[in-house]
């Protein structure tokens, strides 16, 4: 029925009345996706080509990133930042700690994509670059990873749409995000399901066209090799 029940109609006017407290967690949402993301591309990247790199150090600093980060939760790494580095005096706004706990542990993800996709070039196309005079991290940038853009590209934007989504930690450390947001709001009025419903089709609108790109993507990648 329309005036009773978890989606009754008073609650949709309600929510429709706060609707400015839903779209200021989704613009937080989308700056911490955004800065997050590209911390993750950036830490991907190094500790990709390390990974694929001739030096024994630089690949044990890779497995030590990538084998921490990818065996102990989000959360976790969220509530050290958040309440263990004010121990050591080190105390983060709370958009910071959203921003490099997901930046950093997706990170780790896209280092694994970039290695694999420098790892699906033939390890000729390296030894023509050091023969042409190039440097490990020359051949890298002018020779390998254009290449591998076309293995990386599909998996990467998956990643994307799987960083966008845990964003929503942010909301165990109050961290006005857009779960944050509906969380309060739904906690002082008891709206849940509308409050639920609307934030699940606002995070519909970010993640289904990048997760539509990443099948574009994959498909031109299967016609190109």
């Amino acid at each position: 029925m329309l005036d009773s029940g978890p989606f009754a109609l008073f609650k949709w006017e309600k929510l429709f009345s706060d609707w400015r407290i839903f779209a200021e967690g989704f613009v937080t949402t989308i700056s911490v996706s955004f800065l997050a993301l590209l911390l993750a591309l950036v830490l991907g990247l190094i500790f990709g080509v390390l990974a694929t790199s001739q030096f024994r150090s630089a690949k044990i600093i890779n497995r030590i990133y990538v084998e921490f980060i990818q065996n102990t939760p989000l959360v976790i790494q969220v509530f050290f930042l958040y309440n263990g580095l004010p121990h050591i005096d080190i105390v983060l706004p709370v958009f910071a700690v959203g921003v490099i706990g997901v930046g950093v542990y997706h990170g780790a993800y896209i280092a694994e994509v970039v290695r694999a996709g420098i790892q699906a070039i033939h390890r000729g196309q390296l030894e023509a670059a050091y023969s042409q005079g190039f440097t490990f991290w020359q051949a890298m940038r002018y020779v390998i990873l254009p290449q591998a853009k076309i293995v990386i590209f599909p998996p990467l934007t998956n990643q994307a749409v799987s960083l966008i989504k845990n964003t929503s930690v942010m909301a165990m450390v109050a961290g006005g995000d857009l779960m944050y947001h509906a969380d309060s709001w739904s906690s002082n009025n008891l709206y849940y399901g509308p409050a639920y419903i609307v934030v699940g089709l606002l995070y519909l609108s970010l993640c289904l066209p990048l997760a539509r790109f990443a099948d574009y993507l994959e498909r031109r990648a299967k016609l190109s090799l």
